[in-house]
């Protein structure tokens, strides 16, 4: 049984957006610094994992109502796939590619990388890997 812990609830609210919010940080920033996929899923799972301390497992499966293996499989597929682009293009498995001035709408004149898409797949996995451990760990027969 969790004991109600209104301040606790309160603080972590605030947290876990923070965290969530540096964990897309070190993502975005992999690439010309040091972060990532792997960092980014780790401290994304942090989050979760200070809500299921907060909470419980059935709170947090209503905030996040996915099932983590299928989380896996899809960052799998997506760091296979982004691997595969440069087979196809005749270049070594994970030869990465990139585009200069890229518009996009919303958000401008960019440069595209398929190292992001390979971290992205890093991170669903990173993500769904620990978060199906955490929760195998934490349930209750």
């Amino acid at each position: 049984m969790k004991i109600n812990n209104l301040v606790l609830q309160t603080i972590t609210k605030v947290i876990v957006f923070l965290i969530l919010l540096y964990a897309v940080d070190l993502f975005f920033a992999g690439h010309y610094t040091p972060g990532g996929g792997f960092i980014g899923g780790l401290m994304a799972s942090g989050a979760i994992v200070l809500l299921l301390i907060t909470y419980d497992l059935k709170v947090v499966k209503k905030i996040f109502p996915v099932n983590f293996i299928y989380v896996t499989a899809t960052g799998l597929l997506i760091s296979t796939l982004t691997g595969m682009i440069a087979v196809l293009k005749n270049k070594p498995y994970l030869s990465h590619f990139f585009t200069k001035n890229a518009h996009l709408p919303l958000i401008g004149t960019t440069t595209l990388h398929t190292a992001a898409l390979f971290d992205l797949g890093v991170f669903l996995v990173v993500v769904g890997v620990t978060m199906t451990i955490i929760q195998t760990i934490g349930e209750d027969d």
